[in-house]
């Protein structure tokens, strides 16, 4: 791996996060009228501006852009930043209870009042994000109240752990899935790797004991039950004293998992931790490769108990797998994990990089075209993965 190589990298990811991707999202996504970002663009960039605004999209937005304003600071991001937040604590945020709505109309309105921590946990990861960017107590506060009311009321204090959801007053509730393809099940993998990832960013901010605690508690819960310690894949649902509900694997998660894993070992400066979390997370990459990529390095979304694999490839595994293949080569300085890092690169500038429209695409099917089904903006489809992508490879390039 020479610098020559290398320095190709980081000019190719620098190239796409800030002539692609970033201007696709500050041209067109803004609602200027009813404010937010529009909850649906497709890929020949029409917007449907009566669409439903989630949460989800809302916190990525205002994550990934105080995020690049800590890496480049810029107006365009500041402006984003406050946008989002603005809407976030006008419409989302709920006032009699605590914590944040899923759903509202495009014109502000709740939809959807059930506490899924899964929108709970990204709420926290953006609020945190902001604070460090701009110093805004206010977010602090915020993340810190949701956290409390999480702990209070959807800790496991008896097997570990975290109950997918709550009602509105986050008192008990039935319907605990996700969304329409996920299972009624009581835990997720998915809830807990989020709840993690954005526990870790509050624990940057504000270092509470009690946080470091639950990250360690995280950790463990990974180590003991939602990763498989004889296939290295991730298991996905589960009941309340983890009992296994899903044989699905997810190679995105997976990988994402393997680095993100690695982050909050980093933050609890515990070296034998650390240790033990990275040798982990290079079985959990090689799993992946193993079973999960094709011959260009794109990473397939799904495989099922009989070994049968969901052939299609979606935007944010990809993006996940450049990241936990730089990590792998990291922690081992294997240059195998570099150059399938680089190869999976290549693989997003050709297929997924949109250079007409802007952004990435959100799936390709089996022949490489394009999903025309799938928007570029949506519930599910913002600019976090990618984004945060970017930004971590130019970190470790």
């Amino acid at each position: 791996m020479g610098n020559n190589t290398t320095a190709q990298f980081k000019e190719s990811v620098q190239r796409e996060l800030f002539e692609n991707i970033v201007p696709f999202w500050v041209k067109h996504t803004r609602d200027n009228v009813h404010g937010g970002f529009y909850g649906r663009i497709n890929n020949n960039l029409q917007i449907y501006k009566k669409a439903d605004k989630s949460l989800i999209l809302t916190v990525r937005v205002l994550w990934t852009f105080s995020a690049l304003q800590r890496l480049k600071e810029d107006d365009d991001y500041l402006q984003m930043a406050e946008h989002a937040y603005r809407f976030l604590s006008e419409k989302f945020l709920d006032r009699k209870y605590g914590g944040a709505f899923w759903l509202v109309d495009y014109q502000g309105r709740v939809l959807e009042t059930k506490k899924k921590i899964y929108g709970q946990a990204f709420t926290i990861y953006a609020l945190a994000e902001y604070y460090s960017a701009f110093n805004r107590q206010q977010a602090l506060e915020q993340a810190v109240n949701i956290y409390n009311l999480i702990e209070a009321n959807n800790h496991d204090n008896a097997n570990l752990g975290y109950f997918e959801a709550a009602n509105r007053d986050w008192t008990e509730t039935e319907e605990m899935r996700l969304s329409e393809v996920d299972m009624n099940e009581v835990k997720s993998m998915n809830t807990h790797l989020h709840l993690m990832e954005a526990y870790t960013n509050l624990y940057r901010v504000w270092p509470d004991k009690k946080l470091k605690q639950r990250l360690k508690e995280l950790i463990e819960v990974f180590t003991k039950h939602i990763i498989d310690n004889k296939k290295y894949h991730l298991q996905l649902f589960f009941n309340e004293f983890w009992h296994v509900k899903s044989d699905i694997v997810s190679f995105g998660h997976d990988i994402e998992a393997s680095w993100l894993l690695c982050e909050t070992a980093d933050v609890l400066e515990n070296d034998q931790l650390k240790k033990s979390v990275e040798n982990n997370a290079l079985k959990m990459v090689d799993a992946v490769i193993k079973d999960g990529f094709n011959e260009n390095d794109a990473i397939y979304v799904e495989m099922n108990g009989k070994g049968e694999i969901f052939k299609k490839i979606q935007w944010w595994q990809q993006a996940e797998a450049v990241v936990g293949l730089l990590n792998a080569f990291k922690i081992s300085r294997d240059e195998k994990y570099y150059n399938h890092a680089r190869n999976a690169w290549s693989f997003i500038e050709k297929a997924f990089a949109d250079k007409k429209n802007g952004e990435w695409f959100y799936e390709l099917d089996e022949d490489g075209r394009p999903t025309e089904s799938y928007c570029k903006v949506s519930e599910w489809k913002g600019p976090y993965h990618n984004s945060r992508a970017c930004m971590e490879i130019l970190k470790r390039s």
